[in-house]
């Protein structure tokens, strides 16, 4: 096994001493030193600490848990909900009106700014509540010696100069140096990016090894793949290797999202444009009209108010919320509000292969022996599915009586296995694997195939060593007969036997030739392919080492294997297509496997590869060492697989993917992944397999490392963006409509149609009500079927920019004309500027049903269902305006007076004149649009058929 490619600096290893008086001090590379060093130095033996020392160090040094990230004291977090250009104005109008002691105006302009910043603090808290619910990186407990005996305590107690044991399925608690280690391997790919298990013994190494050189250390929080192993613990919590990296990770700057980019310039220009619109409107109501000051003041506060949408930051804060519940329930937790929506802008999505893709549950498909293919039925650990062969009269059951050279290979693989089968605990139908995924394969294949291991018992072993690549066992069978068991690399195998099983068991001259080219043949299909051989050995023997398996074995067959794609991510990356997503797969793999694993899952054509691309089909990691910076760029959109790649290669991959301008989302498990992560648009951790630093680095946690959970992720945030327009598409004009009535007023210098405190009024009822009725729209039947929108393009194009004029100028000249009528017809101002209110309210909410629809027709029964959020929102906006117009506290603040049925009369025939003529407006520019559009070229030659659209 490599050492990891950037090996880190030594971390200093935290010790206690109590009888020596002295809190800490640091231990230096206890890897490069003999067991017994370590032992002496860290104050204990093999027979572990006492518990009052090991109670005395827990307090000299803390518990063994990595701490939370470090938040923003309360009252940031709270303020940073007020960081809005247009909050800033509502702030600045309600001060004021404080100053020209309007009371009931500065209580109302105050409440709408603080409900907005509760509603965005309380959401984003229950958003990160929601990740503390699968943050299980560390291991629950330890096994330690205390006492001079073995006890299980909670890890978060193990301590420095401990002595701990751990076997396969333990989630190492701490750092820790062997000193003993019986066929220990331990997984590592979340610190060092190996995808294979790290052999550990006892021997020193250098002490400038890399990480994953060390292998007299296990680290905090790896996983045992296989054996057992005894050592003293010499670091904890934030000094381990896992803890030292996370720290370094929290100092990484993430970027901006699309949306909070876009809105954030829509907030500056909408800001200016109102300032500048009040100034104009002061010069000309001051010269043309003279109006006193205080009118003037009131006149722009008034407008200001009218034209800031101050329900925008909590509608956007709501949409997203909603969303990230949604995505909750779908088995995504979602870190950062934005996220959600940035995934729906994703261009590409950059996936690990292993347990994201696959199913992380290595199964068997094919036996080949010397005369036979076996297929190999059923998925994963569970030992349901049927060995078949198939023959010329059809296809038929293997068994093992009948089927002796099937028999041999499938006993070999039984017995020459350190993995177990067990049911799962969790699941009443499922299996669980403990030990390595690829002996489990082999188990499960042996349990499928109807061998039975009982009587069997074993009399020694030769545990896999990465320089061997095999291993072997001696065993016993039930008659007391002794047997040689070897299984591991083909061509390892191969050179140590002699001869091979025959069809009907017996013994016949090996032909490497045919081997070599059955060898070559599974690989090619993407399966990793191991051997098994046997042979006789003497009786008496009780042991065994590597010379005794030198030669004379006799070779039983091949078994491929395979991690099974999972037949959900397969459809998601069908979908991700559809909607002009790129998906590219990262893997640790060998190049042909990843490109035979990418074309049975879509991600690649079946005829990449054979046609004159520039591109390679798959690109290696060696061969990305040697691209320089432009030359990645040139090709990083048109490879599909990068195989043997690092944690390091994925933020060069991430970089030269952003330098085009696309939008990437990154999955990640290991602790390396998280400045790739970090670099990102989206980051998106693994929940199950993935590091703690890895969660805190991304974004998006999954709570099931399923691709799938991305794609539908993907569809929600193009949902949501979709929302977010519909929202800003029936908030703008709204507010234009109002500004627009007080700024004609003034312009013309006539009585103002509405006071500032009525525009706030009509502002909040329907920022509250009908705003957040369109954050629960279901998608658009064609939102997977859209090309990725450009995260560069204004939220709202030019057709929609003419829609909100419009529909300004018709709801705003609507009730300019109904006040202006009233008030010739001798209405008391009161009365007039009640049904000018009416008017703005009945006016929006027949806008509403316009709104429910970009850009298709509202005038269906399709509107008038799917979202009864609706419903309720139109009732309690009706019922809300009912209290404006009679209730009598309401005169009192608001000023406002009753209307008979005559003005709700004019005011519900005006209101259903502009959803008509807003619906005219829509289907002006459908027939735009149609006029315009130009169908897509495709950008390459080859785009086409690399899409599996050729």
């Amino acid at each position: 096994m490599g050492s990891a490619p950037d090996a880190a600096p030594t971390p200093a290893s935290t010790v206690s001493s109590t009888s020596a008086g002295t809190a800490e001090r640091p231990l230096d590379a206890p890897w490069s030193r003999p067991p017994d060093d370590v032992l002496a130095e860290l104050g204990t033996d093999a027979g572990g600490l006492s518990n009052a020392d090991a109670a005395a160090r827990l307090a000299d040094v803390g518990p063994n848990r990595l701490p939370p990230p470090q938040r923003d004291p309360l009252w940031k977090r709270i303020l940073v909900h007020f960081d809005d250009v247009l909050i800033y104005i509502l702030l600045v109008s309600a001060v004021l009106k404080a100053i020209l002691g309007d009371w009931v105006d500065f209580t109302v302009i105050l409440a709408v700014a603080v409900i907005n910043a509760a509603i965005g603090f309380i959401q984003e808290g229950r958003a990160e509540s929601a990740l503390e619910g699968i943050r299980n990186m560390l291991s629950v407990n330890a096994e330690v010696r205390r006492d001079g005996a073995w006890a299980r305590v909670d890890a978060d107690d193990v301590v420095p100069g401990d002595v701990v044991r751990v076997r396969s399925g333990d989630r190492v608690p701490a750092d820790v140096r062997l000193i003993q280690a019986t066929n220990l391997r331990v997984e590592e790919s979340a610190l060092t990016g190996e995808s294979v298990a790290a052999a550990k013994k006892v021997d020193a190494v250098g002490a400038d090894a890399g990480v994953g050189d060390r292998s007299s250390m296990l680290f905090s929080s790896t996983l045992v793949a296989a054996g057992q192993g005894v050592g003293v613990v010499t670091a904890t919590g934030t000094a381990t290797e896992i803890g030292r990296i996370q720290t370094m990770i929290s100092e990484v700057r993430s970027l901006a999202t699309p949306l909070t980019r876009q809105l954030d310039r829509f907030g500056k220009l909408l800001a200016v444009l109102i300032l500048a619109m009040a100034v104009v409107m002061v010069i000309i109501g001051r010269v043309f009209h003279d109006f006193t000051v205080p009118e003037l003041i009131s006149a722009s506060i008034g407008f200001a108010v009218a034209a800031v949408p101050e329900g925008l930051p909590a509608l956007v804060t709501i949409t997203l919320a909603l969303g990230v519940q949604q995505m909750a329930r779908r088995r995504a937790i979602t870190r950062k509000l934005p996220a959600v929506e940035t995934l729906g802008s994703v261009t590409t999505i950059c996936s690990d292969k292993t347990g994201t893709l696959t199913k992380n549950e290595m199964t068997a498909r094919t036996v080949r022996t010397s005369g036979r293919t076996f297929a190999v039925a059923g998925a994963g650990y569970a030992p349901v599915g049927d060995v078949t062969l198939d023959e010329t009269d059809g296809e038929r059951h293997a068994d093992l009586a009948g089927d002796r050279d099937l028999a041999a290979l499938a006993t070999v693989m039984m017995l020459c296995n350190d993995a177990r089968i067990v049911p799962d605990e969790s699941d009443a139908d499922g299996w669980r694997l403990v030990g390595e995924p690829t002996e489990g394969a082999l188990r499960t294949l042996g349990m499928k195939a109807g061998v039975d291991p009982t009587g069997w018992w074993r009399v020694a072993v030769v545990p896999f060593e990465s320089e061997n690549k095999f291993m072997a066992t001696l065993d016993a069978d039930p008659d007391g007969g002794l047997h040689v068991h070897v299984k591991g690399a083909p061509d390892r195998v191969l050179d140590r036997c002699a001869t091979q099983v025959g069809e009907d068991g017996g013994t016949e001259p090996l032909d490497r030739a045919f081997w070599d080219a059955q060898i070559d043949a599974l690989g090619g299909r993407g399966l990793r392919v191991l051997a098994a051989a046997r042979r006789t050995a003497v009786a008496g023997t009780d042991d065994l080492d590597v010379d005794d398996v030198a030669d004379g074995l006799e070779l039983c067959g091949l078994v491929g294997i395979v991690d099974p794609p999972r037949p959900e991510a397969i459809e998601a990356i069908a979908e991700c297509r559809d909607a002009g997503i790129r998906v590219k797969m990262i893997t640790g793999d060998h190049a042909g496997t990843a490109l035979a694993i990418g074309r049975e899952m879509g991600i690649v054509d079946p005829h990449d590869g054979t046609g004159e691309n520039v591109a390679p089909a798959v690109l290696t990691g060696p061969e990305l060492e040697e691209m320089s910076t432009e030359r990645l760029r040139q090709v990083v959109r048109d490879v599909d697989v990068y195989a043997r790649t690092s944690p390091e290669h994925k933020i060069r991959i991430v970089s030269a993917l952003q330098s085009h301008g696309e939008v990437v989302a990154m999955t990640g498990d290991g602790v390396n992944d998280a400045p790739a992560l970090t670099q990102a648009d989206v980051g998106v951790a693994m929940g199950i397999k993935g590091t703690e630093a890895t969660k805190e680095a991304a974004e998006v946690v999954l709570a099931d490392d399923n691709f799938a959970t991305i794609e539908r992720a993907v569809k929600e945030g193009r949902r949501i963006y979709d929302n977010i327009r519909k929202s800003l598409l029936f908030l703008l004009p709204t507010n234009g409509a109002q500004s627009l009535v007080i700024l004609v007023a003034v312009l013309f210098g006539l009585t103002l149609p509405l006071q500032p405190v009525q525009v706030l009024w009509i502002n909040m009822i329907t920022a509250v009500t009908l705003s957040l009725a369109l954050a629960y729209e279901k998608a658009e039947p064609d939102v997977m079927r859209r090309a990725p929108r450009d995260p560069k393009a204004s939220i709202l194009d030019g057709a929609y920019v003419r829609r909100i004029l419009l529909v300004s100028l018709l709801i705003g000249g609507a009730t300019i004309l109904l006040f202006y009528v009233e008030r010739a017809q001798g209405v008391p101002i009161a009365e007039a500027q009640t049904t000018a209110v009416t008017m703005l309210a009945l006016g929006q909410l027949a806008y509403l049903f316009n709104c429910r629809f970009l850009d298709r027709s509202s005038l269906t029964l399709d509107v008038l269902r799917g979202n009864r959020v609706i419903w309720i929102s139109a009732v309690t906006l009706l019922a809300l305006q009912a209290v404006f117009v009679y209730a009598p506290f309401m005169h009192s603040w608001f000023d406002s007076a009753p209307i008979d049925v005559v003005e709700w009369g004019k005011t519900l025939g005006l209101a259903l004149v502009v959803f008509l003529l807003v619906e005219v407006i829509k289907w002006v520019g459908r027939r735009w649009t149609a006029r315009d559009h130009v169908p897509a070229l495709v950008e390459r030659p080859d785009a086409g058929r690399r899409a599996g659209l050729g």
